[in-house]
């Protein structure tokens, strides 16, 4: 869209991440790795990364850990312009512990997010004007889980960037120790009507939504019963901790057309925390850019998602070209060189 300051806003927490080195864990380890993490503000590096102009809406603290969250998304290219600054004495960033696994032993995460900045979230706290200056505007079940504050104010976000012509994408990110399923299949499916842009795992459609058939089935069920464009659904194979494979479906509805490419295998897992909002970056990017459209969505959001799993943090850091680098050396068959030299 012309003549807005952004291709892209997010709107989600920005956490802090602790995490015990290499494979230590939390229950016996001195040292604590300190990292910045959110599922949109993920999904808003990314999409920086690749060449866009993006922004989140969020709340932080206003103390040195506010500075170093907003700092570390500047870092990458992230807009801070809406993120407001919480300034209450008991003002606090939602934290949460990662412990990484290793075969037999899972990977697991510790929440204390509880009464964080973004939980008092409103409408008043932005200009109008926002409404006007994106392309497109992203959320996720995440932020709908944190709070019936929080919720209300997303909700009616959407609302205000649908009426003045954005593209609404939501990643439903489901989390069980955020809320239930009921809870967000009756949320969910109120917001679907604004939604154009729609990621949605497999197993979520079938267990919170009680869809049924294949996952094109799955997909054309949803855009029967809702205006979305586009569904993309991710599949991974979890091999073992450390080792996975992974590609998507992507269901384009106006053509009645599904893209699919042959999986990313064996990938090597450093760090699996933010390949999923990896792969949101990469559609979000395929389609906002010029001449964009669902075959580059899917191109760009496997190679994402697959070359975020082997980078340490929930942030990403490979830019534009790297990537295309990789989409490129997953589609030559035959020789692979080693080393980019």
């Amino acid at each position: 869209m012309q003549n807005r300051k952004f291709d892209l806003l997010s709107l989600g927490e920005i956490l802090l991440r602790l995490s015990p080195p290499d494979n230590e864990r939390i229950v016996r380890g001195n040292l604590l790795e300190k990292q910045i993490g959110g599922a949109e503000a993920n999904v808003a590096a990314g999409v920086s990364l690749m060449g866009l102009k993006t922004g989140v809406i969020s709340k932080l603290p206003d103390n040195g850990l506010g500075l170093f969250a907003g700092n570390e998304l500047r870092f990458l290219g992230v807009d801070d312009e809406y993120l407001v600054y919480d300034t209450e004495k008991d003002s606090r960033l939602g934290i949460y512990f990662y412990e990484k696994g290793a075969a037999p032993r899972k990977s697991g995460v510790i929440y204390d997010r509880r009464n964080s900045s973004i939980a008092g979230i409103c409408l008043e706290d932005f200009d109008e004007n926002m409404y006007k200056s994106t392309a497109c505007f992203h959320t996720s079940g995440i932020t709908m889980a944190l709070g019936k504050q929080c919720r209300e104010t997303a909700i009616e976000m959407m609302k205000r960037f649908k009426e003045n012509g954005t593209l609404i994408s939501f990643d439903v990110n489901f989390r069980l120790n955020l809320w239930s399923g009921e809870e967000a299949k009756k949320c969910i499916e109120s917001i679907l009507p604004y939604v154009d842009i729609f990621f949605c795992s497999e197993d979520t459609a079938r267990l919170t939504f009680g869809k049924e058939g294949t996952v094109y089935d799955i997909m054309k069920a949803f855009a029967r019963e809702y205006p979305i464009s586009a569904i993309a659904s991710t599949q991974r194979t979890v091999h073992s901790p450390k080792m996975h494979s992974f590609t998507s479906v992507i269901y384009d509805a106006k053509e009645d057309r599904f893209y699919e490419e042959k999986a990313y295998k064996n990938i090597e897992v450093v760090d699996r925390i933010g390949s999923g909002d990896a792969y949101v970056a990469g559609v979000l990017y395929g389609l906002l850019c010029p001449n964009g459209n669902c075959e580059k969505a899917l191109k760009y959001g496997n190679a994402c998602s697959a070359v975020k799993n082997t980078i340490p943090g929930d942030l990403p850091s490979l830019n534009r070209k790297e990537i295309e680098g990789i989409i490129a050396d997953h589609e030559t068959v035959g020789y692979h060189s080693e080393m980019n030299r």
